[in-house]
């Protein structure tokens, strides 16, 4: 029959075994491990916006072809593609309400004071002109 103490050292000794290979597998695992998932390289970033072809800033004649003219004052900083506009006075229609500018896609565009598009410009022979939304023709020019 087995006795107390040889039962004890069993149990001690196959507590130190199993400890042992408990290390051997968790250690294992440590060792083997997967190469991180390839992450694909982030696209470049727009080019910036081109700016206008001539500088904006300062005094325009805005005109709406049959139905009347006004005079815009425009701000650009720097060589920037958008800037403000501070209409003086007696526009047609709602062009009074002009008060941003951006240029995109070689035009230029007027916006509202809740930003919406009131006309679309293209520069030629030293001058901008386009359309408005209903269709009449526009002028912008020093």
């Amino acid at each position: 029959m087995l006795e107390l103490r040889d039962v004890s050292a069993l149990i001690r000794h196959s507590a130190g075994a199993a400890v042992v290979v408990l290390a051997i597998a968790v250690g294992g695992c440590a060792n083997h491990s997967e190469p991180p998932p390839e992450v694909a390289a982030a696209p470049p970033p727009p080019p910036p916006p081109q700016p206008p072809p001539i500088a904006l800033d300062g005094r325009w004649r805005f005109a709406a072809a049959g139905v009347g003219a006004c005079f815009m004052n425009l701000a650009q900083t720097g060589a920037a593609a958008q800037g403000t506009i501070a209409p003086e006075g007696g526009c047609p229609g709602n062009f009074f309400t002009s008060r941003k500018w951006t240029f995109e896609h070689g035009a230029l565009i007027i916006r509202d004071h809740k930003s919406e598009v009131l006309a679309e410009l293209s520069f030629a022979a030293g001058r901008f002109e386009g359309h408005q939304a209903g269709g009449g023709t526009l002028s912008l020019s020093r």
